[in-house]
């Protein structure tokens, strides 16, 4: 004969402050998992979303960034009029680029991170979904001006619009900021690429961003391209070169996270296992009556766990309380590949509270498993004599 829900739900309110300690104990666990685990959505999220369906990235061989690779003019000239790029009037949608890193100080901290300058041409922003001018005007063609990603703008010193900052030995002044609608490129300042090829002392590109009609074209494009003994380049679908950079940048805060969120959880089992053993203790007399009315072991056992289980439910609930004020809250952090901040929004999304509903329950499950089975095993006769 099974137990009645209402014995459970009694139980846990009659014991209010178990019940809260234990759930306060769960919830901290699972609010610090869902904090990391937001932090890697975060990105993934901001990267996935930077690709657009028809470009193709085209780097040097063996690059697995633009930062270490390099296009030369004449390569340039042999990429640009390849059949199946697509073209806006006379002129093919394809957008040579050059990225340098700058280091600035964050905003009320005298430490920083490394910020990505990217050198565009007049096609860089036809070829980007997303891009607007936020406040100021756009950066002129020749000039040493820069226009700056308004989260950039919010999270460094001297990155305001009038203010100035320096490539080697020339002074860039920023115009105007923009949103680039949650892409990766949120992270950058653009620049003229050729002041910025002047500036670094460099006669090649680190990249060129190419638009190919259709989807077949962009297969027949890339291969051909990256089969092309004599240019040396590979060609990679935009979308698959932020899914690769989306690995690195996210792997080392997930795996951090699962490795804190494991301790913790260990931590809290053995914290509800030793709420459950005193709980036996105290209700030793209880579940000797409930073997006398015919409640059979299994039912006690079952019973028991079910609570721990809710109480561990209630822990989710507050976690997710505790997590849910930062969703798109924006943040950022270094990303591995580039060697730069990437600056992205907290996403506390659905299937990450079912996850932490599951890592929940599982802890209240395994935590109270061995103070169930004792529970479970009391003979009637000691039971009641306790």
């Amino acid at each position: 004969m099974a137990l009645p829900i209402k014995y459970n739900i009694r139980n846990l309110t009659v014991r209010k402050g178990t019940t809260i300690a234990t759930a306060l104990t769960i919830g901290l666990t699972i609010g610090v998992y869902l904090l990391v685990m937001a932090l890697a959505r975060g990105i993934d999220l901001t990267l996935a979303s930077s690709g657009e369906p028809l470009n193709l990235i085209v780097l040097r061989n063996g690059s697995t960034a633009e930062l270490n690779s390099d296009v030369s003019p004449e390569q340039l000239n042999s990429l640009m009029y390849l059949d199946g790029i697509a073209r806006d009037g006379d002129q093919p949608l394809a957008a040579p680029e050059q990225i340098t890193l700058v280091y600035r100080a964050r905003k009320g901290a005298t430490q920083g991170s490394n910020v990505v300058i990217r050198g565009v041409g007049p096609m860089s922003s036809k070829l980007r979904s997303g891009f607007k001018l936020a406040a100021g005007r756009m950066f002129q063609t020749g000039l040493n001006e820069a226009v700056v990603s308004r989260r950039i703008s919010e999270r460094f010193q001297g990155m305001d619009i009038g203010d100035k900052f320096r490539v080697q030995t020339t002074d860039y002044t920023i115009v105007g900021s923009f949103d680039a609608g949650g892409k990766a490129f949120e992270s950058e300042l653009w620049v003229d690429v050729n002041t910025l090829r002047s500036a670094t002392k460099r006669d090649t590109y680190t990249s060129v961003l190419l638009r190919v009609k259709d989807a077949a074209a962009q297969d027949a494009l890339g291969k051909r391209i990256s089969d092309d003994q004599r240019l040396q380049l590979k060609a990679v679908p935009e979308r698959k070169f932020y899914e690769d950079q989306q690995g690195a940048a996210s792997g080392v805060l997930k795996g951090l996270g699962v490795f804190v969120a494991f301790i913790m959880a260990v931590g809290a089992g053995f914290a509800g296992m030793n709420t459950m053993y005193a709980t036996v203790a105290r209700r030793t007399k209880e579940i000797g009556t409930l073997r006398v009315l015919g409640f059979s072991r299994r039912s006690i056992l079952t019973a028991f766990v079910m609570e721990s289980v809710a109480m561990a439910t209630l822990g989710v609930v507050v976690g997710i309380l505790v997590a849910l004020p930062l969703n798109f809250v924006s943040t950022g952090t270094s990303n591995f590949t580039t060697f730069s901040e990437i600056a992205f929004n907290f996403r506390v999304t659905p299937d990450l509270m079912l996850y932490a509903l599951i890592f929940g329950a599982a802890i209240g499950f395994f935590g109270s498993l061995l103070p169930s089975i004792r529970a479970s095993r009391f003979k009637i006769v000691d039971a009641l004599r306790a």
